[in-house]
């Protein structure tokens, strides 16, 4: 059974909200109080939040995919391959419309921690911020990739096809691709 998260114990959270629609920003900040956030710092584009941080550094993030004049892929890359450990690891949940396949993916390289599809609804945004609370992904850093582990579920009954050289140590042969 998975842990829930209660609403009350979000109330000690920070979040920086990253959104240019005025109107989605009302929407997210409404559904982040609902919750029982009250820390939230807004900022318009990807840049004034980068600036932001420097000043303030909140638990997580929600930002938009498609925004101007940095938009939020542009935004994740820059946090992901910051030289400051604690802004590189910080958890980022991207709200967008756009989810194609190739979009999606896009995220996911940038080093988006979790993706919530528009239109938001409460239980999806409360179950992304619960995917971060309470299972929390390590980061991994390659000369290609900085962001969170791909493997959310370590299933230790799972016997394989192993594709990862790293998952020889595990005692299971690795798969040549």
């Amino acid at each position: 059974m998975k842990a829930k998260i209660n609403q009350a114990g979000l109330a000690q959270l920070s979040v920086l909200l990253i959104e240019d629609n005025n109107h989605m920003r009302i929407l997210l900040r409404t559904l982040l109080k609902a919750f029982g956030i009250r820390d939230i710092q807004e900022c318009a584009e990807g840049g004034a939040a980068l600036e932001s941080l420097q000043l303030r550094m909140p638990d997580f993030v929600v930002v938009d995919l498609a925004m101007a004049p940095m938009d939020g892929l542009q935004f994740t890359r820059a946090v992901r391959s910051s030289e400051d450990q604690m802004l590189s690891v910080l958890p980022i949940i991207m709200c967008t419309g756009y989810t194609e396949r190739r979009r999606v993916e896009a995220a996911r390289d940038a080093g988006v921690t979790e993706i919530v599809a528009k239109p938001v609804t409460p239980a999806k945004l409360f179950q992304r911020i619960e995917e971060i609370v309470l299972r929390p992904r390590s980061i991994v850093r390659t000369p290609t990739y900085n962001g969170p582990s791909r493997r959310r579920h370590n299933s230790p009954d799972y016997l394989g096809p192993w594709r990862r050289q790293d998952d020889t140590d595990r005692g299971r042969e690795t798969v040549a691709l």
